[in-house]
């Protein structure tokens, strides 16, 4: 806490002297978000949820100057600052350019403020970070850079156009750790030095703040697709926002207008024009910042924009932040449609509550295998796997052959893992191309098409009760299907058995359960 009060003081200095004999002395002076001077008007301090007149006396054009003249030039967005400290100075100007405002904006470094999504950090995936201003996004992302660099060892470049996460000045603030600053000279080049970082300075990580314009999710598109982890922010305060934004959503894949045939929209009972989803996200992970210490995440954004468009309910995770510990209040989940059917022979007016698609996610343990080339072939192949590195979460396990036998043993000694034996991806050497290859065999979209299996069973599901049969067999499948066909059947309140012998095992749906 002094360490911040002793930051908000160097801040408190370039001030008139009435205002900062006054600031100094305030009892809740480590709150303070800002100080406004704004001419012919009186001055006032502003905390979270309220603000304050500290002086009758009007500003005047003497005060500003005052004020001007103890810091940094201002650029192009009318903003400067202290240095070596990561308070910002943002000016308002008259018609004929001259200074007649000032936001003084307090800049902290919270040490821990990005432990809360540090998990979903830590999986190499791009993440996004929505809120309205004021409530952390930037301290967060300082808080990243210096993790990342310094404890994951991850080479990072900040592009800091308004210099607010590294602080005025040629020398960033030590909060970002040794993570590396690059200055933007102006607000529209912000795109260009983010594509020169990539092409310059070789970063495993770029950190960008304040995304905003097209060029810049062009240029993030860009490093995204050649394997950079991004992690930023936005103009917006949810994902919603950014969808309907014709100059952001291409930062979440994007959207369409698709025509349908009479066919394929009496069988989604929908109209025939639809809104889809264009291309693969550029974020993985999106992360809603509702206030300080409440946040909402969404770990598969594809997932949500695609159920979004679809009118489907999708609910993120929210955690919550409390003395410096966080708590997961609400899990993801998805709310289905209550739609009512065509009419059935055998059973009129059948409603059901369904969701047209989901995508289960699996778990996969890496075992001597390159963990960035797996969460590299992972994310280019768009299959639904999160990497775990504790064998007990795992759904799957991945090795090298040569380690085959290391592993079996190592299962063995765990009786609770018995059924990672079926699960043992192999691959011939520690490559991008052998790890892509053996997850698209497990993996292929032909074969795991969550709308593929989901038609499947809707469609025995309308025989069955058409010609009144007790059961319905489907093809055979592998495991990793029957599981996945087991979990839709069980959303149409039917039940499921998997029946017959290797290679030959189909999952039956029964209309009461056996």
């Amino acid at each position: 806490m002094q360490s911040n009060i002793d930051e908000i003081l160097l801040l408190v200095q370039v001030l008139p002297p009435f205002i900062s004999s006054k600031v100094e002395k305030h009892p809740r002076i480590g709150e303070i978000i800002e100080i406004v001077m704004d001419v012919g008007r009186t001055p006032e301090i502003r905390f979270p949820d309220d603000f304050e007149i500290i002086s009758s006396r009007e500003i005047m054009y003497d005060d500003i100057e005052y004020v001007v003249k103890r810091i940094g030039e201002f650029g192009r967005d009318n903003r400067a600052g202290i240095p070596r400290t990561l308070h910002r100075i943002s000016a308002i100007r008259n018609r004929n350019g001259v200074i007649v405002g000032l936001t003084c904006r307090v800049g902290r470094a919270v040490y821990g403020a990005a432990d809360i999504l540090l998990d979903y950090i830590k999986t190499g995936k791009s993440l996004l970070i929505l809120g309205r201003p004021g409530v952390g996004k930037t301290t967060i992302l300082r808080e990243t850079a210096r993790i990342i660099n310094d404890n994951l060892k991850k080479r990072v470049v900040i592009v800091d156009t308004s210099n607010e996460i590294g602080g005025d000045g040629d020398i960033p603030h030590p909060a970002i750790g040794r993570a590396r600053r690059m200055q933007v000279p102006s607000p529209d080049l912000q795109h260009k030095v983010m594509i020169e970082a990539v092409e310059n300075h070789m970063p495993e990580v770029i950190i960008i703040d304040e995304m905003g314009t097209q060029e810049e999710a062009y240029a993030a598109r860009t490093i995204a697709e050649r394997g950079v982890q991004l992690i930023a922010t936005a103009h917006g305060n949810n994902l919603e926002n950014i969808v309907l934004n014709p100059t952001l959503s291409d930062i979440v894949g994007g959207i369409q207008a698709v025509i349908l045939s009479d066919e394929e929209a009496k069988r989604r009972g929908t109209q025939k024009t639809v809104l889809e989803r264009k291309n693969p996200p550029t974020f993985d992970i999106l992360v809603e910042i509702v206030d300080r210490n409440t946040f909402a995440i969404y770990s598969n954004v594809a997932l949500a924009v695609d159920f979004m468009l679809k009118g489907i309910t999708f609910k993120p995770e929210i955690r919550v932040r409390e003395d410096n510990e966080y708590k997961t209040v609400q899990k993801e989940y998805f709310q289905g449609i209550t739609r009512e059917e065509p009419t059935l022979k055998s059973k009129k007016n059948f409603t059901k509550s369904v969701q047209n698609y989901e995508e289960k996610r699996y778990k996969i343990y890496p075992f001597a295998i390159s963990v960035e080339r797996l969460q590299k072939a992972i994310t280019e192949l768009e299959v639904p796997l999160d990497v775990v590195y504790d064998i007990n979460q795992a759904d799957f396990v991945i090795t090298l052959k040569s380690k085959k036998q290391e592993i079996e043993k190592k299962i063995q000694k765990n009786p609770t893992l018995y059924s990672l034996h079926k699960n043992i991806m192999l691959v011939r050497s520690n490559t991008l191309t052998q790890i892509s290859k053996v997850l698209e065999k497990y993996f292929d979209s032909s074969e795991h098409d969550i709308n593929y299996l989901n038609e499947e069973i809707e469609e025995k599901i309308k025989i069955m009760y058409e010609k009144n049969l007790d059961r319905m067999e489907l093809d055979p499948q592998p495991e990793e299907i029957r599981r996945i066909q087991h979990e839709l059947i069980e959303k149409y309140g039917l039940y499921s058995k998997t029946e017959g012998e290797e290679p030959n095992k189909k999952v039956t749906i029964y209309k009461k359960r056996i």
